[in-house]
């Protein structure tokens, strides 16, 4: 008979790509915001947000520890650092305690998360073992922010981005590919390249926007949104590329929602994955683009 697996899920379960060969620990369930128009990860009813109960969170990390040899540790869902901090403290204690092979954890974050977190106590997940935080800006842009609902302005997100760096956590941002329509493409563009020069992230990644369930939510408060062809897609990341002034990012446009991928470092590789930007817009049947039963969510 197969040993049961140490850890209660609540599906569906959601991690970066990244976080492919990591543990998943869930230390709340859904989100706490919950109310972006372009996000339906946690809409089902089994996912409204709650923080886990600690005792059972921490009964399962010391299960881990008796079962499993980890090296990585996620701690979903949605937001994780919604969690006061002591409680944080006291899950990654228990990790080092029980799983001490484990190198790095990571988690996603929502800037709000992050208003009533001082540094120093950032410093203090930081130094417990939290290593790196996923944090999905979306855009720089302050009215397509607006639109989409997403609880956020330029200014809070570059905030958060600086309370991490200032602490010392490794700082992943994803932004949307598409997420302004055609009506608000190049502010989109172009000022969430600003908030990425203000902020000069460890990693920046983009993926396209997409709506597998309709787009019903996200036009509540996007009503004329016209969503962006090929084409528009990658001109819009010409222009995003175009007036990034990265010192020393990875950036990465690989996520299965992609149709071109671009992996390199900015700002080294600027110059080169521009050229790649431009001959899918003049060549796209030279490009190696993805077609669309490959491409994912």
């Amino acid at each position: 008979m197969s040993a049961v697996f140490p850890i209660n899920y609540i599906e569906p379960v959601f991690r970066p790509p990244s976080e492919a060969h990591s543990l998943i620990l869930p230390v709340t369930n859904g989100c706490s915001w919950n109310n972006c128009g372009f996000c339906e990860m946690y809409t089902q009813p089994q996912k409204k947000f709650r923080a886990r109960d600690e005792a059972e969170v921490l009964a399962e990390i010391q299960r881990c520890g008796e079962q499993l040899i980890v090296q990585r540790v996620f701690l979903a869902d949605g937001d994780a650092l919604v969690l006061p901090t002591r409680r944080l403290l006291t899950i990654l204690g228990a990790i080092r305690e029980h799983m001490p092979q484990v190198e790095r954890v990571s988690s996603y974050c929502l800037p709000r998360n992050l208003r009533k977190k001082s540094v120093d106590e950032l410093k203090e997940l930081a130094d417990a073992g939290l290593k790196m935080a996923y944090v999905g800006a979306e855009s720089g842009d302050d009215e397509v922010l607006a639109r989409v609902n997403k609880g956020e302005t330029f200014e809070s997100t570059l905030s958060a981005l600086d309370k991490l760096g200032q602490a010392g956590i490794t700082r992943s941002v994803m932004v949307l590919n598409g997420l302004g329509g055609q009506l608000l493409s190049e502010q989109h563009a172009l000022n969430s390249a600003r908030l990425m020069n203000a902020a000069q992230p460890e990693y920046l990644s983009t993926l396209v926007v997409s709506f597998p369930t309709g787009e019903a939510r996200f036009r509540a408060g996007f009503a004329d949104y016209q969503p962006l062809s090929q084409d528009q897609l990658f001109r819009e990341i010409e222009q995003l590329l175009q007036a990034l002034e990265l010192r020393d990012t990875v950036f990465r446009s690989d996520h299965a929602s992609n149709y071109l991928v671009l992996k390199g470092t900015l700002g080294a590789d600027k110059a080169r994955m521009l050229a790649q930007v431009r001959k899918a817009i003049e060549q796209p049947q030279q490009a190696h683009l993805r077609q669309e039963w490959q491409r994912g969510l």
